[in-house]
């Protein structure tokens, strides 16, 4: 599939297209999160830019997208944005050009301004494509 089709491309039923954060998301995307209230899944379609010389997604994408995905989930847990403090990925199984993938995160705790979260991103098949875990600190924006 080639990244001209992904205007092609709709998101899966019950998602809608992430608005872009800025340039670095503009790149890496499009990404989709859920639109039901309370789901905090992430979805992306793996398109050519996303992958490797091998041709299946890039092991840095993939941590671009856990990273993305967790960071939603704790914003959808706490209203506050926040930083990824440390960010782990153990890589399960290959994500090919053309799948669709999902994050579905989960917050196990709130400590002050520490956000613990993980996620199972999963394949279209089933298939666990990779575990992430994280530690988000939560970010106070200062005045202009």
């Amino acid at each position: 599939m080639a990244d001209s089709q992904s205007a092609e491309l709709s998101p899966r039923d019950g998602f809608a297209l992430t608005p872009s954060r800025g340039k670095f998301t503009i790149h890496n995307g499009p990404s989709y999160r859920a639109t039901a209230p309370g789901d905090m899944r992430t979805g992306l379609w793996v398109l050519d830019r996303h992958c490797n010389g091998m041709g299946f997604l890039h092991g840095g994408m993939m941590s671009a997208f856990a990273d993305s995905a967790l960071a939603w989930a704790v914003w959808s847990a706490t209203g506050k944005m926040s930083v990824t403090i440390r960010l782990t990925l153990e890589f399960m199984e290959i994500a090919r050009e053309g799948e669709w993938i999902e994050a579905h995160p989960e917050v196990s705790s709130v400590d002050g301004d520490f956000i613990h979260v993980s996620a199972n991103i999963v394949k279209e098949d089933g298939g666990l494509a990779a575990r992430a875990t994280a530690v988000f600190r939560t970010v106070r924006r200062k005045a202009d």
